[in-house]
Parts: C-alpha cells; structure tokens; sequence
C-alpha cells in the first residue's frame, strides 16, 4: 500500500480566503495543530510577502521539528533570498518555487514565450539548490496547460534538481478525467520521474478539488496539497480531512494511506475555523456538525441496530466524542494544567496562570465546563498583537422605547484611561461607535457572527468581526458569557491588529 503524503497551506493559501488574517501567534498555534495531526509538509506563507510574513515562517521553522517547513516562491531570486532567510533555522526546510505555464497566463500575466518560461523555471530550481535540499516546482494553471508542453517544463525542472514537481488545477476547471490523465502523461513521458514526488493541488470552483485529488492519487500522485475545512481562494483548495478519510475509508481502492493521526482532525478542524472565523456549515462532509447526525427514523433505527448500515466513519476516528465535564469550581491548578494538557496546549506558566485565573472566572458564570469552553476560552488570548487598546469597562443602556446607549472604557499601551460614550441603532451599534471614538479610528464592519461554544443559556458566546480600512481587512474574535462584551473585545481586538499591521502583501495563486 502506497504512503501519501501531506502537504499543508492552510497558512498560504487558506490565509488567501477573502478577510482572513492570522497574527503570528495564531499561525504558529495552527502549525503547531498541523505538526499533531501528522501533517508532513506546512506551507508556512510567502517570505518575500512581507516583514510580518517572513518573520511568521521563521517562528514556525524554529518551533516546529517533525515536519517540513515551506516557503513559497516566485521564480525570482529575491524571492528565494527571503525565503532562505525564512527557513534557514528550520529542521527541515523545502523551498516551493512556482512560474505560469498555461498559454493564457503566458501570454497575460507573464508576457513570456514557452521558452523564456523554461528559462526562468530552470534558473530558479538550479538558484534554489544553492541553499536548499528540497526544490518543489509547481506549474501554475499547469491543469490549463498543453500536455507536450507541459511534459517539457516538467522535464526541464527534474533535470535541474526539482525533488517534487506539482501540477495545480489554479482555477478549478479540470475534470477527474483529465486531472488523472496528465498524471499518468507525465509518468510515462518524463525521464526520471521516477525519482521525484508527483504532487496534486486542487482549488474547488466547480466543487471537483476532492475528486481531482484523489484521481491524481489513482494515477500516480505521491503528494496531495490542501487545506483544512478546504479554506482557500475563492471556493476554497481540496479540504485535507476529507481526501485522507477518502483514503482511510476506501483503502480497499485507493490501496494508498496517510500517515496523520486522524483522531486530530476534530481539533485540528475547529481550531482553524475559530481562528480564521470561516465557520464550517453543518453538511460539511468529516468534519461538520450533521456529519455523524441521523433524524430519518429508518437511519436511526438501522444505526442502534448496526452502526456501519448508515456510518462509514465512526466519529470517534476523527477526534469527536461526548463531552465530558469533568471540570468545575472545585477543580484545582493541577487538574487543570492536566486538561490542558490533554487538550494539546502547552503553556508556559505566567499563561497557565492567567488562563487559570479566566477559569476560575468562567466557573462563577457558568455551571459545567466543557473541553470546548476551555478551548475557547484559552484560543481567545492566544495573540502577540500589542494590546494598543485594552478593554477595562463596557457599560448599556437599553429599552425597546429608548435609543440603545454604550459608553466604554479602556487602557491604552501607555496607561492612559479614556471613555467615551455613543448613541446607536442597537446595542451592539452603539457599543462600536463607542469604541470608534475611544480609539479615534475610522473603520468599516464587514461582517459579524456570533456562536455559542456549547448548548445552554450560561454557554459561553464567541463573536467575529471582520474590519476594513481603505485597503486593509483585519478580524478579531472575543469570547465570553455575555455576548455584548465578546463583541466589544472581538471589535477592539481587531482595531488592535489593525493599528500594528498596516502594510503591503504581494498577492499569489499557485
């Protein structure tokens, strides 16, 4: 049975998905999820993007030691400069360069002849050797790409040096039909492929990236690239979870298997969307809330019977099970730190400290605590951003015949107290005006969610924003056992991020 193995950009390309914006610290909390699961390879980011994502995939490649680290790159020398400079500190370090092949990009984007695209691909797999062991080549559009062509680029970038060569489906428009036939063009046409992995990267605008996947998988792909809960550009890239249940589940066909610790998908899933704030919808295959639900009373009465009738995946393969709640007012610091510890955190101890001292706090509010709850409560402090502004009060007045009132209190970096107060169309209106006064910041609210961690009137709430400024988006989350006041931190902790990560990115699609 062959071993596929996983290449994530949850950190690249699903940080491409239209207002999402990790900080540092949230990116390394995913790579470190990421690492758990068994993933093998993490695209860290775009070194050449910026400072900020540079010194992101520096962190990770320090912290991480049991999978590669990945920076991408275009086929430009500067590009790969900040990219050694990113990964030269890691255990294991890939550098992934990527050049349009397709006629359309050729002739739009790149205003290069076949030849001069060769060149560049070439130039850049030989410049990379220079630094780093492990050359990945994508072909960007390459599923767009004429097949003789692309046999010759391929062929080009092996001979080289390039240890992985991956074909990208950029926009989706491939068949599983075509996607698998130049997988197996290329096996048969390249010399010495033989030698180096064959890598898939899907992207789902017409809902065929998990499909595409797994017919490279059939026809000879070694690697499979995605994301998890399938994040990405536009609809989104191939959804990890659900190519590596594909496996799992139909290993009788696919007669190919991962090496990830499946019972991590749950955690790994949930903590992505909560960082992100890209909820997961319900009918969601693996991983959604109705995924293991049965209302049809024939499905429910077949599943107590014999549960394999109606379920081919036990819940319990990708991490979900009961709550257990174990924890409470009388639990101590020990029990605690052990709950955490199973829970996958790490902290040290002036965090477990004040991560304790929110429980204790959470347990007057709240009667049970769940594994969630403490999830939620330990992810929403989990940030290097530089409190600017930290939230000390938030008052209301409110009636259904009186205009919503807020006033609101914060400290800011230097110790200075303000208040400020406003009038709104709602509570929670009335509380951001507040805040926009306070901060003297002019934003835009792009949207707003709000879930509940668990069921229960006392379960805690976890609210999203998203923020525009002229050409900057940021999003911020707050949690807490009143929904006003999780708004109120999730909208100053996005104000936060955007006071200290105003600056340029360069856009890429691979």
């Amino acid at each position: 049975m062959r071993t596929i193995e996983i290449f994530d950009t949850t950190l690249r390309d699903g940080e491409q998905s239209p207002g999402v914006n990790l900080s540092s610290s949230e990116k390394l909390e995913i790579a470190l999820q990421l690492e758990r699961l068994g993933v093998n390879r993490i695209e860290a980011g775009f070194a050449a993007a910026s400072p900020g994502d540079l010194q992101s995939i520096q962190e990770i490649a320090r912290r991480v030691k049991n999978s590669t680290i990945v920076s991408l790159s275009r086929s430009v020398q500067n590009d790969i400069d900040k990219a050694w400079e990113a990964l030269r500190g890691a255990q294991s370090a890939c550098l992934h360069v990527f050049i349009a092949t397709s006629p359309i990009h050729r002739k739009y984007k790149l205003n290069m002849t076949k030849e001069q695209v060769i060149e560049h691909a070439v130039a850049a797999v030989k410049y990379g050797k220079k630094h780093f062991d492990m050359v990945e080549f994508s072909c960007e559009d390459g599923s767009r790409t004429e097949i003789p062509y692309l046999i010759e680029v391929v062929q080009a970038v092996v001979d080289a040096g390039a240890r992985i060569v991956n074909i990208p489906d950029t926009v989706g428009y491939t068949t599983p039909a075509e996607y698998g036939n130049i997988f197996r063009e290329l096996t048969n046409n390249v010399h010495g492929i033989e030698n180096v992995k064959l890598s898939c990267h899907c992207h789902n605008d017409l809902g065929m990236a998990v499909a595409n996947t797994l017919a490279a998988v059939e026809a000879g792909a070694t690697q499979v690239e995605g994301t998890i809960n399938g994040i990405g550009e536009r609809a989104g890239n191939a959804a990890i979870e659900e190519v590596a249940l594909a496996l799992d589940t139909r290993s009788d066909f696919y007669q190919a298997k991962t090496i990830l610790k499946l019972e991590e998908i749950a955690r790994t899933s949930k903590l992505v969307s909560r960082l992100t704030g890209m909820f997961v919808p319900g009918n969601k295959a693996v991983v959604g809330a109705n995924a293991f639900a049965h209302e049809s009373g024939i499905h429910q009465d077949g599943v107590l019977k014999e549960a394999t009738t109606y379920e081919i995946i036990r819940p319990e393969r990708v991490g979900f099970k009961s709550n257990k709640l174990v924890l409470g007012k009388l639990s101590g610091r020990h029990a605690f730190k052990d709950k955490l510890t199973e829970l996958g955190y790490q902290l040290e101890q002036e965090e477990l400290n004040e991560a304790f001292t929110r429980f204790k706090d959470l347990c007057d509010k709240k009667k049970d605590v769940s594994d969630e709850d403490i999830v939620a409560l330990v992810d929403s402090k989990i940030t290097n951003i530089p409190e600017m502004f930290e939230l000390e009060n938030v008052q209301l007045a409110y009636g259904n015949n009186s205009v919503p009132t807020a006033s609101v209190r914060v400290r800011t970096a230097g110790g200075e107290v303000r208040e400020e107060a406003a009038c709104g169309n709602g509570s929670v209106d009335s509380i951001y005006k507040a805040i926009d006064r306070v901060t003297d910041e002019e934003v835009i609210l792009d949207d707003y969610k709000i879930v509940s961690v668990t069921h229960g009137k006392d379960a805690l709430g976890e609210v999203y924003v998203r923020l525009t400024q002229g050409e900057y988006t940021v999003q911020g989350r707050g949690v807490s056992t009143d929904v006003l006041e999780a708004s109120a931190r999730a909208y100053l902790r996005a104000i936060n991020k955007l006071i200290v990560r105003r600056g340029d990115a360069v856009e890429v699609t691979v």
